[in-house]
């Protein structure tokens, strides 16, 4: 299925969905009281976007700590990972 996607500015775009998540989308837009699903899809990418660039700031953030920690901390830190671990099923 094609569907277009006309966000806030008028871009239009195609792309491809299921016929489960085209039903799903109109169901959700019909709770809310809007004719279509065009809106939904533009808040999903929105938090989507957001989302992928916090994950990279936080990726950038976690491997600027590597060597902050000095041995005796990295190997007690391990130390309690391991034992968390081992209580796992």
């Amino acid at each position: 299925m094609h569907v277009h996607v006309d966000h806030h500015q008028g871009v239009r775009t195609t792309v491809e969905i299921s016929d489960s998540q085209r039903a799903r989308l109109l169901k959700l837009a019909a709770e809310r009281g809007e004719k279509g699903f065009s809106r939904l899809v533009g808040e999903a990418l929105e938090r989507f976007l957001a989302e992928e660039g916090s994950r990279k700031e936080r990726i950038q953030n976690a491997l600027g700590l590597e060597g902050t920690f000095g041995n005796a901390s990295a190997d007690a830190i391990e130390a309690s990972v391991r034992r968390v671990r081992s209580t796992w099923r």
